[in-house]
Order: structure tokens, then sequence, then C-alpha cells
């Protein structure tokens, strides 16, 4: 379908139906649901307080749009293991009629459940071993220190430092050559808006865009890694059985996923600390607490903020009960903050002894494959910036990313010094 096409029927029956749906959440945001109003660019840019409204309501709530939505931590670890529930797929994309406006990682970890999601992923973990995965430790700390080398007494930290650091790592993994940071940034910024559903034909048309030009670069590595293979998860994945259109859908996601959402770990990791002094001073002072800075950030101000999970069969929830096919929102960072868990859980705080009770990472199956590899990343990033850096500051406020799913930044100008 043309996105861009002004006359088609189907194209403006779509656009119709996108206008519509933000026309019927900014309804229900403004009557008062708190899922509508994490729709909404207020929500987007702090979420915080709507998950607050979302607890008030009890463990388990129905929105005004159809969906549950969950704050819980007891439940939100639940649903995201319970094998009663599911990912929501691309065939629920089909199902809803606007799955030509979505460019599809079709044939991926995320859009499969076992056995497919089980074969998939047993190719792809081992490369993501933290046996394996600490083998990169001198790799990341030579880029990190080789990007701050070049950074002046201001920069911008997401696209000097926490944007190339995990371009460079998971294309160093994968097997790309020469992988261009801001191009890449480029890709993760359109990608990262379609998490949350696209919203206009013209950003359709531009997902569209970055997907067809990433697929097209890693079906032409793919085919060369079969051919002349190397040390390279490309060329692992390349001689298995995978399809080659499989082959290119996991590349796709994992150099997603691989940069992504660790650019955003890592910038909301340096806010945190910088908006709490006393804790980038205890992190200056010993740099040894950045794997626990990480921790903290997971729970405190994670990437990936909410997730979803659709019911096989009836199951309860609380005193609730979902019907078969019924949709869930999980507040993961919620319920990260969720007061039953976490003492005083709107507080960051590096030393914080149960930190890694969040569901940063998700669960179950559904797990994140990378989670060693965005651990080491942080821990790294963050202990190569104090220590090179240790009065560092924020230059006015960080700019976010409006965006529900993914909690992130724009741009984020720090300088050194006083």
């Amino acid at each position: 379908m043309d996105f861009t096409g002004e006359s088609s029927p189907g194209t403006l029956r779509l656009a119709g139906r996108l206008r519509a749906q933000r026309a019927g959440a900014w309804a229900l945001a403004t009557l008062g649901d708190p899922l509508a109003a994490l729709t909404q660019r207020r929500g987007q840019l702090d979420p915080y307080p709507v998950y607050e409204r979302i607890r008030r309501l009890g463990p388990l709530s129905r929105s005004r749009t159809g969906l549950w939505v969950t704050c819980s931590h007891e439940l939100a670890g639940v649903a995201v293991r319970d094998r009663r529930m599911r990912v929501r797929t691309n065939a629920d994309r089909l199902a809803d009629g606007l799955a030509a406006l979505s460019p599809g990682l079709d044939d991926s970890l995320i859009d499969f459940e076992p056995p497919d999601h089980t074969r998939l992923r047993r190719l792809v973990a081992p490369a993501f071993s933290r046996a394996k995965i600490e083998r990169y430790r001198p790799v990341v700390e030579k880029v990190a220190g080789a990007l701050l080398d070049d950074v002046g007494e201001r920069f911008d930290l997401v696209s000097a430092y926490a944007t190339p650091l995990p371009v460079a790592i998971i294309s160093e993994l994968l097997g790309i050559p020469d992988a261009d940071s801001a191009r890449f940034a480029g890709y993760g910024q359109a990608l990262a808006g379609m998490l949350d559903g696209v919203r206009s034909l013209r950003q359709a048309a531009e997902l569209r865009a970055a997907v067809d030009e990433l697929k097209a670069l890693l079906a032409g590595l793919a085919e060369l890694r079969e051919r002349v293979p190397r040390e390279d998860l490309i060329s692992d994945l390349a001689a298995s059985e995978l399809t080659a259109r499989e082959v290119v859908a996991l590349c796709l996601q994992l150099l997603i996923a691989g940069f992504e959402t660790t650019t955003n770990l890592i910038s909301n990791a340096v806010a945190a600390l910088l908006d709490h002094p006393e804790q980038w001073a205890a992190l200056a002072e010993d740099p040894g607490l950045a794997c626990a800075a990480v921790e903290e950030t997971l729970r405190f101000d994670p990437p990936v903020q909410v997730t979803q999970r659709i019911a096989r069969e009836s199951i309860q929830l609380a005193d609730k009960v979902l019907a078969p096919g019924e949709q869930l929102i999980v507040g993961l960072a919620g319920a990260s903050r969720d007061p039953e868990v976490f003492a005083d859980p709107g507080r960051f705080d590096i030393h914080r002894p149960d930190a890694g009770e969040h569901l940063g990472f998700a669960g179950g199956h559904h797990y994140c494959v990378g989670a060693p590899l965005a651990r080491l990343e942080g821990e790294v990033a963050l202990a190569t910036l104090v220590r090179r850096m240790p009065r560092l500051r924020k230059v006015g406020a960080p700019v976010r990313r409006p965006a529900t799913v993914l909690r992130g930044m724009l741009g984020f100008v720090v300088a050194q010094g006083a």
C-alpha cells in the first residue's frame, strides 16, 4: 500500500481510522481514564503519576478502552511468566485491521510463542550468555573511552555517548561493518515509535522505509556470511537451519533491541544520577557501584515501560477473571515502584538492596535475551563516565521522547566541571 497516496480508498479509510483512534484516546484521557492518559503527551513525558492513579484503582482494573491494566508487582510478575498468557503477535495485528501500517517484525522472537519461540531463542541465546558477553568487556571499555576522548567540555550525552556505544557493540556482535551511529539512531527513533502503534500515514511510511533499508542491509550480509563466514552472530545464524527470512528478522530485532533500549538505559541512568547529586557523588567515590546504579535505573526509570499480554484461556488474576482473548497492559515501570515490594519506591537509591527485583527485562520465556549485554554496557558506560568526568552536570533539561512503551531521550546536554 502506498501510504503517501492521498486518493486511494484504502489509504483514506486507514487515515480516518487513525484519526478516530487518536480522538478516542484523547476523549477517554480527558474523562480521566489513566490508561488512555499514558498515550497522551503529558502522560508520556511523565508517566509515573499515571501509574500511581492506576495503582489506586486496585491490583487489576479495566480501562474504558476495554483493556485490563495492572501496576501490581505481583500480578505483573504472574502475567509475564504465566504460560496461559501470550504476547501480541503478527496475527493479532492482522486481525485488528491495521496490519498494513506495520512494517512487521514477523519471524522474530517477540512475535512467537513456543514451540517456534523456543526454536529461535535456542539459536540466539548462546551468543548472549553471561560468559560470552563478559568477553566483550574490554571492547566496551575501549569504545567508551574513545567516545569520551572525542567530546568537549559540553556535549550531548545521547548522540555523543549513549547511542554510539551500544551501536558499536551490537554491530560488532552481529558482524555489521562500519555502522554509522547517527544513521542507526535515526532507525532507532523511527522504530521506537512502532511499539506505541502507528499514529499517522506519514509515520507508517517512515517506518516502512527504515525497516526496508535495514532488511536489505541484513539480507546482503547474511548472504555474504553464508558464503564467507566470520566469527559473528550473522554467520552463525546463516549456517543454522533458519530460513533466510528468519535470519533477517531475528537480526533486525536484535539490532533494534540491542542499541535503542541500551541508549535509553544509559541516558536515564545519568539523568537520575545527576538529579540526585548525592548518588552521583557516591558513584564517583566508588565506580564499582555502577552495576548497582544500572539495576536501580531499571527499577526507577526503565527503558521499557509497559508490555502487553493476551489471555489464552480464562485466567483469574486477583479477584478478576480475564476471558480468552482479552488483553492486559502490564505496567512494568509502575510495578517496579510498587510500595508493597519496594520501600520508598519513588526514591532513587543505588544502595537499595532489593533493586534487582525490578521487572525491567520482563520475565518468563520472553525475558530479554540481551539482558547480560545491556547490563554490561550500562555498567561500563557509567563507570567510565564517572571516572573521567566526576564533576559532570546537566545543562538544561533533557529532551524526552514522547512515547508510551519506550522511555528515553532525544537530547541531553551535559558539561564537565563547575
